[in-house]
């Protein structure tokens, strides 16, 4: 009974028994080794924990500088997406109005077109014209300032126009003024390639704007999608709605300041008024800068016209702020004013006009996730 009750060894197929395989060393005390015993584990070296932590570094470095090397194609990306969700309440309107989506957008990408090109045809001109009565008028500036009492003393004393027509003639005054048409031109080719690449890439989103919405959904967990959906979906409606209300407060500034300057017999009215509506977009203090502005010029023309458009933008600000601002945007956003304010000094700190332009919808966006997500999580805590 004592032998049948011992286990047997294993046997293979023909009955004959299997030896088990030999084990490698275990490195124990009788154990030879030909390279010797095994060091500590290297991930728990310090010079491979140090080693990592300075790549990790370097690589932050990296991701840093290549950021800001492309600070200014990361601008036109996000200002593209902006402008794309702005414009596409318009565009599905235009659906709504039994048109296709391509025609919708070619017709709403005509108007901003037209836009531009009429801002062109403004401004040009009166700014050509101010320049060639300038160069013209130099020869009798130069005549006052000889016969200037003043001046002649100076020149006395001092032989200002003597050195003035030294640096003319010796090509001085040439290199600087050409250095100044280059970095004039630089700055204008730089400005219409920015303009136009903004174009595009807003063309490119709001084409394809329901595809990015998606692509981004598929990203989010099934059990969360319809949730972060509808956030999504209201984000971009108060964005949509923000953009189309700071456009229609534009355009309330700018027909009602063509229409006073008209009729007050300013020259370049429309110039100006266009003026007035472009940096009415920017939060806070646009209105403002437009005002001195126009202001300014209108006092050059006359004294009596630039206290009429002083009096005019000072009672038109008063009626902005406190009544056609609050009725348009009341349905756009929903931000405190003094959100407003700091998200607006924020974004100007940061990105300047463009980052003021982007701070006030985004603060809503924020205020809007902290309402649906984080505060309902932090009152189950």
């Amino acid at each position: 009974m004592a032998d049948s009750a011992a286990p047997s060894s294993p046997t293979g197929v023909s009955g004959t028994p299997v030896v088990p395989a030999a084990r490698p060393p275990a490195g124990g005390e009788g154990d030879v080794l030909p390279y010797g015993l095994p060091g500590k584990p290297l991930a728990k070296s310090p010079f491979l924990f140090g080693l990592t932590g300075g790549l990790g570094v370097l690589t932050a470095i990296a991701l840093a500088q290549a950021v800001t090397s492309a600070r200014s194609v990361i601008v036109l990306i996000f200002v593209a997406m902006f402008l794309a969700v702005g414009l596409n309440p318009v565009v599905e309107f235009l659906q709504r109005m039994r048109l296709s989506r391509r025609w919708a957008i070619s017709l709403v990408f005509s108007g901003v077109i037209g836009f531009f090109v009429l801002f062109g045809f403004a401004i040009v001109p009166p700014v050509s014209q101010e320049v060639s009565d300038f160069a013209a008028s130099v020869p009798s500036y130069l005549e006052d300032l000889r016969t200037n009492p003043t001046v002649q003393q100076l020149d006395a004393d001092y032989q200002l126009l003597a050195k003035l027509q030294d640096y003319i003639t010796s090509g001085g005054l040439g290199a600087a003024v050409a250095g100044g048409i280059f970095g004039v031109g630089a700055v204008v080719f730089n400005a219409f390639f920015s303009g136009l690449t903004l174009l595009v890439l807003t063309l490119y989103f709001l084409g394809s704007l329901s595809t990015i919405k998606d692509y981004l959904l598929k990203l989010v967990p099934t059990s969360r999608r319809e949730r972060t959906q509808s956030i999504g979906d209201q984000i971009l409606d108060g964005i949509g709605g923000y953009v189309a209300g700071s456009a229609l407060i534009s355009t309330i500034a700018g027909a009602l300041s063509w229409l006073f300057l008209t009729v007050a017999g300013a020259r370049y009215a429309l110039a100006l008024a266009l003026i007035i509506a472009i940096t009415d977009l920017i939060p806070l203090v646009g209105a403002t800068i437009g005002a001195v502005l126009v202001t300014g010029v209108a006092f050059l023309q006359s004294v009596p016209l630039g206290i009429a458009c002083l009096i005019f933008f000072v009672v038109y600000q008063q009626v902005e702020n406190y009544v056609i601002y609050p009725k348009v945007m009341k349905r756009s956003v929903d931000v405190a004013p003094a959100v407003t304010v700091i998200a607006a000094l924020f974004g100007g700190a940061l990105m300047g006009i463009v980052g003021a332009l982007l701070a006030i919808p985004a603060a809503a966006a924020i205020a809007l996730i902290l309402r649906e997500v984080v505060l309902p999580r932090q009152a189950r805590l």
